[in-house]
Parts: structure tokens; C-alpha cells; sequence
């Protein structure tokens, strides 16, 4: 393993010693590919994955925009499927990742879609 995803998986180890999901306040954890965007809501507790949501989606992969646009959607789409389950309020995990552009673009997505975090 290189030294940039070490580094990054050292990150994500650290924080999720300090963050945990429940099925009334999940986790909403997101992974970044060069590609894609991936967001699950994850009950840690019983470890289960209650929703995803991602960029592979059909109608997500339709469209025709920057992945910074498409990880906003995905940030949408999740709040969505969280809305249905009857979840407002999740935990935000980052995943390692700096909290900037697509990461920062889910969270804004997510948030406009009504979830609190």
C-alpha cells in the first residue's frame, strides 16, 4: 500500500474510534473513488446498512455534469432514501477524506435535502 491511502486509512481509523451510528442517528459514510462517490447510512450498532446511494445510479449517471455536481445529487438521493426510513438527523463520516469538494459537495447535498448534522 502507498503511503497516501495508508496515511488516509491511519485518518479514517481515527475517526471512527470517535464516531458511531445508531438506527435513529446513523452514519453516513462516504467513499471516493477517481471516478465515483459512494454514501452509505450505516447503523453500527447492529451493522447494517440501512441506505446507499451512489454516482452509478441510472439516473444519476444521466446526467451530463462535473462529479462535483454528481456528488451533490448523491447527497440528495441519500437524503431521500433517510427521509422514507423516517431518519433526520445522521453522523457525518468523512471517510478519511479531507472535507472538500465532492466529499464537501455530499454533505451540502444532503443537508438540502433536509438531513441534520
Amino acid at each position: 500500500m502507498n503511503s497516501k491511502s495508508s496515511a488516509r486509512l491511519k485518518i479514517k481509523y481515527r475517526i471512527r474510534k470517535k464516531i458511531s451510528g445508531a438506527a435513529a442517528k446513523p452514519r453516513l459514510s462516504v467513499f471516493r473513488s477517481n471516478s465515483d462517490i459512494y454514501a452509505q447510512l450505516i447503523d453500527d450498532n447492529n451493522g447494517v446498512t440501512l441506505a446507499a446511494a451512489s454516482s452509478r445510479q441510472k439516473d444519476i449517471q444521466a446526467q451530463t455534469a462535473p462529479k462535483i455536481e454528481k456528488s451533490k445529487l448523491v447527497g440528495a438521493a441519500i437524503a431521500i432514501k433517510a427521509k422514507e426510513l423516517g431518519i433526520s438527523t445522521v453522523v457525518f463520516d468523512r471517510g478519511g477524506y479531507i472535507y472538500h469538494g465532492r466529499v464537501k459537495a455530499v454533505a451540502e447535498g444532503a443537508r438540502e435535502g433536509g438531513l441534520v448534522f
